[in-house]
C-alpha cells in the first residue's frame, strides 16, 4: 500500500512537471506570398514532426502579420528584408535566420494601355505606397532608365487598392506585388508590366525574422524549423510533387491550382547553396546584406526612420550553415 501511495503522488508530480515544462509551439505569422504560403507544405507533409518541433502557423494580411509580431503575438514573422529592417528601426527587434526566396517578377510596375516602357512614364502619375519596398523598386526602375522620381508624380496608394486605383484612371501606373499587380493587369484592359523584380533580382528577399528573445530561449528548435524548410525546398523542386504542391498552396489562398501556378514563376525559391551565397556579407543585390544596405539607405533618405539600422545585427547565417 505504501508503495502504491508513494508512486501515485510521484507520478502525478512527474506528469505535472512534464506539462509545465512542455515547450509551447513556436508561432510564425505568415501571409499571402508564395514563398511563405509554402510553410503550409511543411505542415501538411509532416516536416515539422519529422524534425520534432511544434509550430503554429498564424495566417494574416501582410501588414497585420507585422503588427502581430510587433505586439508579441508571434515568435517570428515572414517579411521582406526591407520590412525586417524597418521593424528593427521602429522597435520590433528581429533577426533574419532564413531566406525563403527572392521576388523574381511578382512585384511589378503596371502601366495603363498606351504606355509600354518606363521612359514613357516621364511626367505621369504613379500610384505607389510611398516609403515601402514598392517605392524602392520604382526608384530602381527610374534609375535604370536614366530618370529620378522628380521626373514623375507620386501618388500615395495602399498596395491592396492598386487594381481599383489603376482602373479609375486617376494614375497612369501603379507599383504592387502579387496578387495585387496581377489584379491590376486584369482590371485595366490593355495594361502591361513595364518593369518587374525580374529586372532587379535580389532587390526584395523574403525571409523568416525571429524575435531575439525567442532565439535565445529556443535556438535548437529554430534550427529544426530551418531544417524543415529545406525539406520544403527539396519537395518543391521535385516535378513529381507539382500537382499535390499546387493543391496545398492554392487551398490556402482560395484559388484553383491552375490559377495559382503562375505566381510561382515570379517567386524564385532558393536552394540552401543559393541562400548560403546570399548570406555572404558583400555589397550588391546578390547578397542579403547588400540588399538590406540599399533599402536601409533608401528608408533613411525618405525619412521612414532617421538613423540607419546596423544591418549585420539583423542577419544570422548560422542556421542555414548548420543544416546538414
Amino acid at each position: 500500500m505504501k508503495r502504491t501511495t508513494l508512486i501515485k503522488p510521484v507520478a502525478a508530480i512527474m506528469a505535472l512537471m512534464a506539462v509545465t515544462t512542455m515547450a509551447e509551439p513556436l508561432k510564425i505569422a505568415y501571409s499571402d506570398w508564395p514563398g511563405w504560403v509554402a510553410w503550409d507544405i511543411a505542415k501538411e507533409k509532416g516536416f515539422f514532426e519529422k524534425h520534432d518541433v511544434e509550430v503554429e502557423l498564424l495566417w494574416f494580411e501582410y501588414v497585420a502579420s507585422m503588427d502581430a509580431f510587433a505586439a508579441g503575438k508571434a515568435d517570428a514573422v515572414c517579411v521582406a528584408n526591407g520590412d525586417s529592417v524597418v521593424l528593427n528601426a521602429t522597435g520590433a527587434r528581429n533577426v533574419m535566420i532564413l531566406v525563403n526566396d527572392y521576388s523574381n517578377g511578382n512585384d511589378k510596375i503596371v502601366a495603363r494601355s498606351g504606355i509600354t516602357d518606363v521612359k514613357a512614364l516621364k511626367g505621369k502619375k504613379i500610384g505607389v505606397e510611398i516609403g515601402f519596398l514598392s517605392h524602392a523598386l520604382l526608384i530602381k526602375a527610374l534609375e535604370d532608365n536614366g530618370m529620378t522620381e522628380k521626373d514623375v508624380e507620386l501618388i500615395n496608394m495602399p498596395t491592396h487598392q492598386a487594381a481599383q486605383v489603376l482602373a479609375s484612371g486617376d494614375v497612369d501606373a501603379i507599383v504592387a506585388w502579387q496578387p495585387h499587380s496581377g489584379m491590376a493587369l486584369k482590371a485595366s484592359e490593355g495594361s502591361s508590366a513595364v518593369y518587374t523584380t525580374a529586372d532587379a533580382p535580389g532587390i526584395i528577399y523574403d525571409t523568416l525574422a525571429v524575435a531575439p528573445g525567442s532565439i535565445l530561449k529556443r535556438k535548437a528548435d529554430w534550427q529544426k524549423v530551418v531544417a524543415a524548410w529545406y525539406d520544403v525546398i527539396d519537395y518543391m523542386a521535385d516535378p513529381a510533387n507539382e500537382e499535390e504542391m499546387l493543391k496545398i498552396l492554392s487551398a490556402r489562398v482560395g484559388l484553383s491550382p491552375a490559377e495559382y501556378k503562375p505566381f510561382l514563376s515570379g517567386t524564385y525559391m532558393m536552394s540552401k547553396d543559393e541562400v548560403l551565397k546570399a548570406l555572404k556579407p558583400v555589397s550588391g543585390f546578390e547578397s542579403l546584406y547588400g540588399s538590406c544596405d540599399v533599402v536601409n539607405n533608401f528608408f533613411v533618405a525618405n525619412k521612414v526612420y532617421e538613423e540607419p539600422v546596423a544591418v549585420k545585427r539583423t542577419i544570422d547565417p548560422s542556421f542555414t550553415k548548420s543544416v546538414k
